[in-house]
């Protein structure tokens, strides 16, 4: 039982430092840039409160686990913005490095629900993976539009871009959600 709780408190402990990785985007008041245990929360949030959005077959329960740990990663790999010039290839060996060593340090059971769990997100094929990213993909440009445009203008964005970047994963996983998003982008773009 004290090895099993002291694996669960290292675990914790080391995903304090989430509150310590700042992302690229902006929050809604334009006063500092998000870290990403404030984006889980906020995206979890998001899937909480949108999930009339999600098909029958998404299990929201299951989708607020995958939106709690996507970005745990981000401890070791950092953040690589979506709009960034990355290499996705070495993003994704970080990650998975990150995954491997971070989820290692849970009991043998948590460990492997957990790396379950970031699996099915990373690889979206499943309902609940494709609602969790669309609403992970979805949260930024909701504060972009916002705060006229967060980070769009540094990274010289592009409607094409976020049709692409965005509006696949959204379409795919909330249409209804696209089907709103996108005529304001839209109308952000042609102003």
């Amino acid at each position: 039982m004290t090895d099993r709780l002291d694996a669960q408190i290292t675990f914790l402990k080391e995903a304090d430092q989430l509150k310590s990785v700042l992302r690229a985007s902006l929050l809604i008041d334009d006063s500092r840039r998000e870290n990403s245990a404030e984006h889980s929360w906020h995206i979890m949030l998001f899937a909480f409160v949108l999930a009339d959005q999600a098909g029958p077959d998404v299990q929201i329960n299951r989708v607020l686990k995958m939106l709690l740990l996507h970005d745990i990663v981000e401890i070791d790999a950092g953040d690589a913005p979506i709009h960034g010039n990355v290499d996705h290839a070495a993003v994704a060996a970080k990650e998975i490095a990150a995954a491997d060593r971070l989820f290692g340090l849970l009991p043998n059971d948590q460990e492997t629900e957990f790396r379950v769990l970031w699996d099915e997100f990373e690889a979206a094929q499943t309902p609940d993976a494709q609602f969790a990213k669309a609403i992970d993909r979805m949260q930024v440009p909701v504060t972009n539009l916002a705060n006229n445009g967060g980070n769009w203008p540094a990274y010289n964005v592009t409607l094409d871009q976020l049709d692409t970047r965005v509006g696949v994963p959204v379409k795919r996983g909330a249409p209804g959600i696209w089907a709103w998003l996108r005529p304001q982008l839209v109308t952000f773009f042609k102003t």
